[in-house]
């Protein structure tokens, strides 16, 4: 009796320290959550102060477009390069980032030619630049090309191999997208601000609903993701680009296409604004008509395009976060980098922004873009006098015959 006692005894003791412990690591646990949560909320609130301040910046945002792609491309090299031990290779990182330069040269050339064609005009060197950008690309690419099949070793033929695709996807996935965004910020503020928006706005609201709603997980790539907070997302988005649409669309500095003033070298944003930011009347459907006892409703057309650019950030956004959560997986990692305490690296937080970027360049050349004056008229600068007075005279034909051109305008003429 006495042993079985003392064994009594030990137990309730051991099981006494097990729930203390057990409460002991709960109690670290819970504040190590709240820690988490303080930080990244802190982060969150200093990364939406900043995306305010580049919105003050305006077209600057150019050079912060940049700095993230240079990031984020540096981000997925560095993972290439520790999961496959790639220390020995000679040449990798030199040639990864001489390629990052190639591919940026071509593509901001394209840009410089599209978009500052008075200023390629009145510079000799940016002349010469700009009629061979292709070729001079193209020459620097195959420079790249020949220095990679040189530093072929024998012993690392695949890995070699590897790492020159790695490279490619990684320029094909960041710097092409990078590309698509600055496309979209010439096309006016707009086509920038709402697209970022409700992504971030669609990650906040589905975070939070899925953390007081969430009950049904949704995908096996994100065990914390669930259909709450998906369904809840999708509509708080719909309804938060909606709204921002209509305050955005009021002011020139959002929807006027950013031009570059020869005269002055300064970016401006100053137009007469288009059809789709001009407030139309529209009549509603009958079954809303009786519903909500309106016939017709004042709205931007761009706040209907926005239900479509919100509906594509909340259904099919999130499968770029999917995508980086089976990357991250395949390669065993938590996070891209460490850069931002909370939140990862760059890349963590641009997942979905690259892909809705694309979709974003798609939409406008698909169902908003027309033929732009400006650019044309920056074309027709670069002819040769000859071939301006031969279009002038095709024009002028044009317009008389129909009946355009008042007739003193054309005896003038």
């Amino acid at each position: 009796k006495a042993d079985k006692s003392r064994r009594q005894l030990k137990n309730d003791a051991d099981s006494e320290l097990k729930q203390q412990q057990g409460e002991t690591q709960q109690i670290h646990i819970s504040v190590g959550q709240w820690k988490n949560y303080w930080i990244r909320g802190v982060l969150s609130i200093a990364m939406i102060s900043g995306f305010f301040l580049i919105i003050y910046m305006g077209p600057v945002t150019l050079i912060l477009v940049m700095s993230v792609q240079i990031k984020c491309f540096q981000e997925i090299i560095t993972i290439g390069y520790r999961v496959y031990h790639s220390y020995d290779l000679p040449w990798f990182r030199t040639l990864s980032w001489y390629f990052l330069i190639c591919v940026n040269y071509f593509f901001y050339g394209e840009t410089v030619a599209d978009y500052f064609g008075a200023l390629v005009q009145r510079e000799e060197p940016l002349q010469f630049l700009a009629r061979y950008h292709r070729f001079i690309s193209f020459a620097l690419y195959l420079a790249g090309f020949c220095m990679f099949v040189l530093s072929l070793v024998k012993k690392h033929y695949r890995l070699q191999f590897y790492m020159f695709a790695w490279t490619h996807v990684t320029l094909l996935i960041v710097v092409t997208q990078s590309h698509l965004v600055i496309q979209n910020l010439f096309e006016g503020m707009i086509w920038f601000i709402v697209p970022i928006s409700i992504v971030i706005c669609n990650d906040i609201m589905a975070y939070l609903f899925g953390f007081f709603f969430g009950r049904t997980p949704l995908i096996k790539l994100s065990p914390k993701k669930t259909w709450e907070g998906f369904i809840g997302g999708f509509f708080s988005t719909v309804v938060f680009g909606f709204i921002l649409a209509y305050l955005l669309s009021q002011f020139q500095y959002f929807v006027c296409p950013v031009g570059f003033n020869s005269e002055t070298n300064r970016f401006i944003v100053e137009c007469e604004p288009s059809d789709i930011f001009v407030m139309q009347e529209y009549t509603l459907p009958t079954v809303l008509q009786n519903a909500l006892r309106w016939k017709t409703v004042n709205l931007y057309p761009f706040q209907i395009h926005s239900i479509s650019l919100s509906s594509f950030a909340s259904l099919i956004g999130p499968f770029g976060g999917f995508f980086a959560s089976g990357f991250k997986r395949a390669f065993k990692i938590k996070d891209f980098a460490s850069t931002i305490p909370g939140h990862g690296g760059i890349m963590d937080r641009f997942d979905c922004q690259y892909l809705m970027a694309t979709f974003t360049h798609v939409y406008i050349a698909s169902f908003i873009r027309g033929p732009n004056p400006s650019k044309v008229l920056q074309q027709l600068m670069m002819l040769q006098p000859e071939q301006q007075l031969g279009i002038f005279h095709t024009l002028h034909s044009h317009l008389r015959q129909r009946g355009m051109l008042p007739p003193a305008a054309a005896a003038q003429a």
